[in-house]
């Protein structure tokens, strides 16, 4: 695809509103109002990642159900813990989750992912919070052995052959950076012990030192692959173990499942997947350096994509800190960090976890939507659809394919309370699993309805799943992107706001010259004099066939057009701080930048005097981050106002962004010096501020 100058209109109107537009200038933002006009596609081909280039892989159409094994379904009453953190009746099993197995091949998915069902041994003396972590499973003892409370080795392979049979993968939950104290006491089949000495984790557990516990583990993450088959692993906080042993690990869990087969659904003899996705719950950056490794040296191959989680259910509903209502230019830049990541990464895109209240619970405590609303259900569906036409493998927890919430749950309760309650926010998304397709309300029946379409979507139309992405246009409300693989040429389109819009699209801005057919219910959107015209419910979404597909021209890069000193890269320093009267700095998720811990010289703003602060630098690689303008104490500390993302070479409105999840985002599509400018107001809290290369 062709990068030259693209003649692009993109009309955005509030339905029956079709007054005199506000036409944009270049270099300056303008705000949503009747009518927004884009000039230029906002994008480029995006095919350098694993999935989405010619020659992914089926891994990229995982379609993942997690479980939390030990509150989802009581099928045998025999078994199960009784006890645990989360609201469930703690009574979940291995039968439960194999009697449940026709509920998740129907509901779309085509693999289950199970928190750790390895023996969690009790120590004499432990106290309840040790056995409600037992139930968790995250702090095993034996490695080898399915603990009783969950069933047997004969439960476990009948729900493997059993989930194999109906075209399901398994994979099991791999913990292989801690374990229980007493994990010494039980030696693997071939006589390896664990280590005694790791760093304490928890009460009850420690880390394991690498390299001394590297075998030990490396026949764990081996010998369930040969005695059950299972098809992989998803590692817990896979940055405790070190980045370079992480090749030797997946090495020896491909080469496991190179020697072992089974037959599946359709009678086919196949070998385990091999697949392995990591728990990093960081930024980009972070994830390729404890997870993906480099280009030269591969670790591992998937991560689940947390940035792009988060700005999911901070734009569609919201996070856990009540960060919402982010413009779809936020999933844009979202989207970008991905430039962080090696060519061989393959993120995995999730909507909850058992990590973090459900998604349903968010919209509530957001005082975004109420259980049972329209309002919650769009939302629900917006998000899903979002997953829908992301390239790459996808994980959705238990039950929120029908939009479950936690009841009598919005706030956050006080620690010296919430754990035995169940309503601490890092475990009350587990409730009690529902499998039961006749049981479910009208609702609930017609989002899991919803879902399965599209997954089957995915499944008919590979460039959902593996196709290279080119982002179209995206402003407060629409978000654009096309997808391609072979013949195969999609549009994706999505409302983030609840107010119905009308778009216009030129042909030229989508790379079409004939009729759009929608993949859900195969009507056609017509072009008129080059221009498509289509409305958009609020959180609303559309699937396009492009049946008379051309090339998208993109035009990146622009050299902004803007006059005013902010955009200067030579402006000399004036004397003293001005009126701050102290050292500011971008803080931020950068390469050297510790987390936003880090005030490196090369990132200090000098004052240039008018109340205006620059610093020029000298991005080496294109990158990705998330950053705030604040001082050494964080007082003040500034952002794009409502933490909306960075646009190259245009003057934003800035304001005070305090606490987590305020912070603002930025691509930096090319290596080059940028000049990073604000200019402080009267408050000393708020003003304007400017990020664009210098010329």
């Amino acid at each position: 695809m062709k990068k030259s100058l693209l003649a692009v209109s993109i009309s955005v109107l509030l339905a029956g509103c079709l007054s005199t537009p506000e036409r944009a200038t270049p270099g300056k933002t303008v705000p949503s109002k009747d009518w927004v006009e884009v000039t230029a596609a906002q994008g480029k081909q995006e095919s350098r990642l694993a999935c989405n280039s010619e020659t992914a892989s089926e891994l990229c159409d995982l379609r993942i159900f997690h479980i939390m094994t030990e509150a989802f379904v009581d099928g045998d009453p025999a078994k199960g813990f009784g006890d645990g953190y989360g609201t469930s009746h703690h009574r979940g099993d291995l039968a439960g989750v194999t009697q449940s197995l026709d509920y998740i091949k129907t509901s779309g998915f085509n693999a289950i992912w199970l928190t750790p069902v390895f023996h969690s041994a009790p120590i004499t003396g432990q106290d309840v919070w040790a056995d409600k972590l037992d139930a968790t499973g995250y702090y095993a003892s034996d490695f080898f052995a399915i603990d009783p409370r969950f069933g047997s080795m004969d439960d476990a392979r009948t729900l493997v052959e059993e989930a194999h049979a109906r075209g399901l993968y398994v994979f099991f939950d791999g913990v292989f950076g801690h374990f229980k104290n007493n994990a010494n006491d039980y030696p693997s089949p071939s006589g390896l012990t664990l280590s005694e000495s790791g760093a304490p984790q928890t009460s009850v557990g420690r880390q394991a030192i690498y390299p001394r516990d590297l075998d030990f583990f490396k026949e764990v993450a081996t010998y369930w692959i040969r005695e059950l088959k299972i098809d992989g692993w998803r590692l817990d906080q896979a940055y405790q173990v070190p980045v370079e042993f992480w090749p030797e690990l997946r090495a020896a869990v491909e080469d496991a499942s190179r020697s072992v087969t089974y037959k599946n659904d359709a009678g086919e003899t196949v070998n385990p997947l091999g697949y392995m996705v990591a728990e990093i719950w960081n930024d980009a950056g972070y994830i390729t350096e404890t997870g993906y490794g480099t280009d030269e040296t591969p670790a591992l191959y998937s991560a689940f994509d947390f940035p792009v989680r988060t700005a999911v259910v901070q734009t569609f509903g919201s996070d856990k800190e009540g960060n919402h209502s982010r413009p779809a230019t936020h999933l844009a830049n979202a989207m970008g960090m991905s430039v962080n990541y090696p060519d061989h990464a393959m993120p995995n895109l999730m909507l909850s976890t058992h990590d973090v209240p459900r998604f349903g619970n968010l919209l509530k405590r957001a005082k975004l939507a109420d259980y049972g609303s329209e309002d919650y259900w769009a939302r629900h569906r917006a998000a899903m659809s979002f997953m829908a036409a992301y390239s790459g493998p996808l994980t959705m927890f238990y039950n929120e394919e029908i939009g479950v919430r936690t009841e009598d749950f919005a706030q956050p309760v006080s620690n010296d309370t919430c754990a035995m309650r169940g309503l601490c926010d890092d475990h009350v998304g587990r409730i009690s699993g529902r499998a039961d397709a006749f049981g479910l309300s009208e609702d609930e029946a017609a989002l899991r309805n919803y879902f399965n379409q599209l997954m089957q979507l995915r499944d008919r139309h590979p460039a959902l799943s593996k196709g290279t992405r080119t982002h179209i246009y995206s402003d407060d409300r629409i978000y654009i992107d096309r997808k391609d693989r072979g013949d195969e040429h999609l549009l994706y389109l999505v409302n983030v706001s609840a107010e119905d819009v009308q778009v216009q699209i030129n042909g030229s801005a989508i790379g079409s010259e004939g009729s759009l057919t929608d993949l859900m219910d195969g009507s056609e959107v017509n072009v008129r004099q080059n221009v498509y015209t289509l409305q958009l419910k609020g959180f609303e979404s559309r699937f396009l066939n492009i049946d008379s597909a051309t090339e998208v021209q993109t035009d990146i890069g622009q050299v902004s057009t803007i006059t005013d000193d902010m955009a200067r890269c030579d402006i000399p320093d004036a004397d003293g701080k001005g009126p701050l009267g102290k050292d500011m700095w971008v803080r931020g998720s950068y390469r050297g930048g510790n987390n936003f811990l880090a005030t490196p010289d090369s990132r200090r703003f000098r004052y240039k005097g008018g109340d205006l602060y620059q610093v020029v630098v000298n991005e080496s690689r294109s990158t990705a981050f998330s950053f705030k303008f604040a001082s050494s104490n964080w007082s003040p500390e500034m952002a794009v106002k409502r933490s909306a993302p960075v646009q190259l070479g245009s003057i934003q409105d800035m304001t005070t962004a305090s606490g987590y999840g305020t912070e603002s985002s930025i691509v930096i599509p090319e290596p080059g010096e940028y000049v990073y400018s604000f200019r402080i107001d009267q408050t000393g809290r708020a003003g304007s501020l400017y990020v664009g290369r210098c010329q």
